[in-house]
Parts: C-alpha cells; structure tokens; sequence
C-alpha cells in the first residue's frame, strides 16, 4: 500500500529545499486530498499508521528547520570560496540538537544544476577564447623555433648556446644536452624539422658521446638526457609499437642510447658503500666517485627514480628499478622534522648531513618526486611514499609557510639551522614548483571539478590546493614586482617582527613593492621554468583562465627583454633595470622546460593528460604505469 502514498518520508527528507517553501498545512493538505488510492489505503490499519508517521514527519521537519528558511547555496564558506551545506538535524532549536548528532564534514561538492551550468560557461568562454590562445600557442612555438635556430646555427652538438658571443660550451658533460632536452619539446609542438635534426644528430654522435666521455653529473644526465631520450621513445611510439608519428630515427634509437647511458649511471649506486649513490660517475671508465666535500644532494639523490622505473618497464630488466628505489626506501628510515629532510646526504655512512631545510635548490625536487613516483607507480606497494609526501606537506604548512608584510603574500621560507635554528624569509625560484606539485597531489592529476563530482577530495586536499593557488600568484608577484617584469634568482620577504629591508624590484606600480626584498647579488634571470610550471598545473586543474593570463605576461617579458636577434634567448644579470644587462648563455632547460610548459599552458587538456602522464622534474613526460600493463 505504501506505493500509492504521493510522497514517502525518504522523498520529502531530501528535498526539504523544496519542502521549506510550502506551509506545513499545505503539505499535509496535498498528502491527504491528492491521489485517487486515498480512501483505499485510509480504510487500511497500515495505511492509517504509515499516514500518521507522515504527518509526524512533516511536522518534526518544520520543527527542526523553524526560522532558518535558508536557500541550499547558505553554509560555510570553504577556504576556495565553496559552501558546506548545514545539516536541517542541526539548525533548530537547542533540544533537537541534543538528540542527534551533527554530521561529518564532508568535501564540498557541486550539484547537477552547477555543474552543468559551469561546464556550459567554461565551453562557451572556450569557444570564445580558443581562437586567442591558439595563437598565442603558436607565438610560443616561433620562439622555440627562434631558440632551436640560434642553437643550430651556433653551437649544434654542445650542450649550451652563448647567443651574444655566438659559440657553444659544455657544461654538463659534453652529450649534447640541449639536443636531448628540446627534442620532446619539438615533438610536442609539431616541429618536424626539429625533431628530423634532433634526432638524426642523437642516431650519429650520442652513442660516441655515451663511450667516450668523462665525469657527468647523475641527476643532471638523469632528467635531461635520459629523460629526454625515455619521453622521445615514448612520443615517437616506441613503447606502443606503433608507426612512428614523427620525422627522425626508429624510437629504438632512443631506447638503445637510454639503456647504455642508464647502463654506466648505475655505478654510481652499485659503487657506494650504501644504498645513497654518489654525485658523479665518470662514463668512459664505467665508475663513479662522490663530490669533492663527499656528499650527496638529498634532492639530486631522490630524483632520478620516475626514468630509471620507467625504464625497467621498458626494458624488462628490474635492476635500474631496484636499485633507484633503494634510496627511497633507504629515506623513509631516516629521522625527518616534520617529514621534512636536510639537504645533504652521505653516501659514506647513509645519514643526513646538517640541518639546513628548504625547499629551495638541494631540496626542491626531494620532495617532488615523492608524489610523482607514487602516481607512476600507483596500485604498487609503494603507498609509504604517498605517507611521506602528506607528512612533509604537513611539515611545510606548519614550519616554513608565513605570510609577508605589509600586504599578506604566502611564500615558503628557510630553516638553515634546523627547526631549533632561526626562521629566513627567503624564497627560490626554484621553490615555485610547489604550487603545481600540491594542485597535482590533490587531485591526483584529475581536475578540480572531476575530483569534486566523484567525492575524491578530503578538507586537507582542498587546503592544499588553495596554498597552492596562494603560492601561485606570489611566484607571479615576484615577477611583476621587479622592473622587467621577470623574476629573480631569489627574493625575500618582509615579516612581521623580522623586516629585512633592503632594494625592492623597481616596478614601483607594484602592491607588494614593500613585500618583496631583491638583493643585489639574486637579481638574475635564468629563464627558469618553475612558475609557468606551476601555472599550467593549475590551469589544467582548476581551469581559471588567470593563470594562462599570467603565464602569457611572462612570455611577453621574455620575449621583450631575452631574446637575441641572431637566434636564441639570454639569461640576465639584472632584473630590476632597464635595459636589464644580459648574460651570455642559454640554459638547456628554457627549450625543454620553459617554451614547453607555456606551449602547454596555452593548449587543450587532451595534450599530454595529467592523469595519465607525470613530467620529470626536467619537464619530460612519462607515461603512468597502470596495474593493468
């Protein structure tokens, strides 16, 4: 009998919304007099008590929710500006509050209405803007072709351009490292000349590189040059045995080159005494050595494991693997503040050295990886590391977040003594990574909404996504602050209690002229990618158009202030003047970072997917590996 019954006490409960704009004798009117079944189920016992059950139902409702008459949209307000929707059980009168128990909190969520309604506005802003950003995309691959050019013409084979002297130099062991950096890039972009000159160079000359050189970095050889050649493999189809999409080499060319180089890397683990590898191996000889002071750099460490996992994937054979993740699994023993960790490590004995902490270089990428390496791995039995990163991430809110004077920008500071030591309020470029690594350790590479709709998001996610999106505008603010609009090496930041005073950016327009500090000896420009890096994690998470806005700003800088006429782009001496005095060199990284994270930034989330890619911390996509492969 109850189906003949207009409304059930499930229905009315959950729309009270609807429910709390009819008067109580209304509802009850409409209950009794609507529906043919009345006098059916009113000659019935059970339908007498079911009715009773209803009347009592609505009356408590009406009870309960008496003088709050709130639209569903009222509630609290969430740290990104979204509402928690207050329970009806617990908006009434004091003595319904004693008899039921106020509901957990649960992550804010997106109704059907404002999901459509905001998928409809993001397609028709789309719509209108898409035709802006193509072009601006295209404006960023004219500046690659413009710094390959220079490169080419200049110093083809080195691992640097110097565009104002017009030579090339090797700087990072002679592989060629601007060929490997930007090959991706150009595959990326569609650039087929580049990729043709990029890779027949890799087919004719890396493997005599690879035999014949001497001492290389092993984390800078790592990111940049087998990095690139594992992401170049990947592009070309390599992995998925497809036909090559693009001009070049067979992708086994790149595999090859990546396994004989990843072949002599590996010494420098199976060299030390433990499981922390040393900083430099010399490649012709197939040995390695630590750094003149012996020590390790906890970030250079911890940060070749996405490549050399990658490439036991590819290549069936689990030592390069086994041997990387030792180091992990060596840190996760270690005692830690926070979760947070020095940024010297000894090969020697396995222990931190120091107590300097920061997020900054020697740090930076430590901390990255952790995140980046559980989601490659994701479904593995390397959950710890995901404990690690929620730990450290803790860590960083608790002991080095602060807020500037005298107009409130959150930035990272330093610990250079260790947390009994005193606060810095100094903050790297470098440190600009973070905002994408906590958008991307929230969601998890999903977007904001999906993540929301689906209920993936705990208040500690939301949290840091919104310190991520606080970092994101001081990284830009750093920028805007100086004359040239392009950031220094380093800046610090006024506190309370603790002002350092000193010569601010120039931009004397600027809000936060007060706020930020730039020495002298921090006012170069290295055409660094961390912020733009930032700036497309976000985008791609939130989808806020600000920050294509922004990353568009800094292009324009770089455009106007950086790049040489006879090919190519120069780092700087002096942001904070104008003209800026330049520096004759052009950093690897501008071609396979920074033009590649723009491009990116300004393209649609179908290119390079975050949920299914995670970048080196060179900015080389790899691809997740699925449980399923």
């Amino acid at each position: 009998m109850s189906k003949s019954l207009p409304y059930s006490i499930k229905d009315v409960h959950y729309d009270n919304a609807k429910f709390r704009q009819r008067s109580v004798s209304q509802v009850i009117s409409q209950a009794l007099l609507t529906s043919n079944g009345k006098r059916d189920y009113l000659k019935c016992s059970t339908g007498k008590f079911l009715l009773l059950l209803l009347i009592g139902g609505l009356a408590y409702l009406v009870l309960a929710n008496k003088g709050a008459v709130h639209p569903v949209s009222d509630g609290i307000a969430n740290n990104d500006g979204s509402k928690e929707v207050e329970s009806p059980m617990t908006h009434g009168s004091g003595k319904f509050r004693r008899f039921w128990r106020k509901p957990p909190r649960l992550p804010p969520q997106l109704s059907p209405d404002e999901i459509i309604s905001r998928n409809r506005s993001i397609q028709e802003s789309m719509k209108r803007e898409e035709p802006e950003w193509v072009a601006r995309q295209q404006k960023v691959k004219d500046a690659f072709i413009h710094a390959w050019s220079g490169y080419k013409e200049y110093a083809m084979g080195y691992d640097e351009l110097m565009p104002l002297s017009h030579r090339g130099v090797d700087g990072l062991g002679g592989l060629g490292a601007t060929v490997i950096d930007a090959l991706d890039t150009a595959m990326i972009m569609g650039a087929d000349e580049v990729v043709y000159e990029a890779g027949s160079w890799i087919e004719k000359h890396l493997p005599e590189r690879i035999e014949g050189k001497g001492q290389v970095n092993l984390f800078e050889t790592t990111i940049r040059v087998l990095g690139g050649l594992l992401s170049a493999y990947h592009l070309s189809g390599g992995d998925q045995e497809r036909v090559p999409e693009h001009k070049g080499p067979k992708p086994s060319i790149y595999l090859e080159n990546a396994k004989n180089l990843a072949d002599r890397l590996l010494t420098a683990f199976t060299s030390s005494p433990s499981d922390i590898p040393y900083s430099d191996v010399v490649l012709r000889d197939k040995s390695a050595h630590p750094a003149p002071d012996g020590l390790s750099s906890t970030a250079e460490v911890a940060t070749v494991q996405l490549e050399f996992n990658y490439l036991s994937y590819l290549t069936g054979d689990a030592k390069y693997s086994v041997e990387a993740m030792k180091v992990l699994q060596h840190i996760k023993t270690l005692p830690k503040v926070e979760g947070l960790v020095p940024i010297y490590i000894s090969p020697q004995t396995g222990d931190f050295n120091g107590d300097n902490i920061r997020l900054g270089s020697r740090g930076d990428s430590y901390y990255e990886y952790l995140i980046k390496v559980w989601l490659q791995q994701k479904g593995t039995n390397f959950s710890y590391l995901y404990d690690m990163y929620v730990e450290a991430i803790k860590g960083v809110r608790h002991l080095l977040v602060r807020k500037s004077v005298p107009n409130g920008l959150l930035f990272v500071g330093e610990l250079p003594y260790g947390r009994e030591g005193g606060f810095s309020p100094k903050m790297d470029h470098l440190v600009c990574f973070l905002p994408g690594t906590l958008a991307l350790g929230a969601t998890k590479g999903l977007t904001k909404e999906k993540a929301m709709r689906e209920n993936l998001l705990t208040f500690e996610d939301m949290e840091n996504l919104k310190l991520a999106e606080d970092l994101a505008k001081t990284c830009v603010e750093i920028y805007s602050v100086t004359s040239t609009g392009l950031a220094p090496e380093i800046a610090y930041f006024n506190i309370e209690g603790n002002s350092e005073g000193g010569p601010d950016g120039g931009n004397k327009s600027s809000k936060y002229l007060h706020d930020i500090i730039i020495k002298p000896a921090d006012r170069h420009n290295l055409l660094r990618p961390e912020t733009v890096e930032s700036l497309f994690v976000l985008y791609r998470i939130t989808g806020d158009s600000k920050y294509r806005e922004w990353g568009w700003q800094i292009f324009e800088a770089f455009e106007k202030y950086t790049k040489i006429d006879s090919g190519g782009y120069t780092s700087l001496d002096d942001v904070t003047i104008i003209p800026p005095r330049r520096r004759d060199k052009m950093e690897t990284f501008f071609l396979g970072e920074t033009l590649k994270y723009l491009y990116l930034l300004f393209s649609n989330s179908t290119t390079i997917p975050l949920d299914q890619y995670v970048f080196n911390t060179e900015a080389h996509p790899i691809p997740i590996i699925s449980r399923s492969q």
